[in-house]
């Protein structure tokens, strides 16, 4: 059973922008040290950015926490298992959002000028 579903696209460019602009401020805002080196190390870094930035984005519409004091970037973090699956670790007061019998999916795409992402929490089966 579906309990929560959220989607974000963002354009790449914008991600770029506030990066180029606002450099490390905007960085450690949003992202966790672990995402921060995993985008940095990749030639096209503003496109792996921008979809972390959609997947967090996708996840606080899926917990339905909206945009409240419980929700902070740095609570969501993305990573990808080794053949290349997108992953999602809540940190902070996020975790009591998924109990034992509930799991959190995410799906991340990107073009060339957008990069999106859907989440899904459901029941386990």
């Amino acid at each position: 059973m579906v309990l929560g579903l959220g989607i974000d696209i963002i354009e790449i460019e914008r991600i770029k922008e506030s990066i180029d602009k606002f450099g490390e401020k905007f960085l450690n805002k949003l992202f966790t040290d672990k995402e921060i080196e995993y985008c940095s190390s990749k030639p096209n870094k503003y496109q792996h950015y921008a979809a972390r930035f959609a997947a967090k984005e996708a996840v606080a519409k899926a917990l339905t926490t909206g945009w409240n004091n419980e929700f902070n970037f740095k609570y969501v973090e993305i990573f990808n298992l080794p053949n290349g699956m997108p992953q999602v670790e809540l940190h902070g007061s996020l975790k009591i959002y998924l109990e034992e019998d509930k799991e959190l999916k995410i799906s991340i795409t990107h073009s060339r000028d957008y990069a999106a992402c859907v989440a899904v929490i459901q029941n386990k089966c």
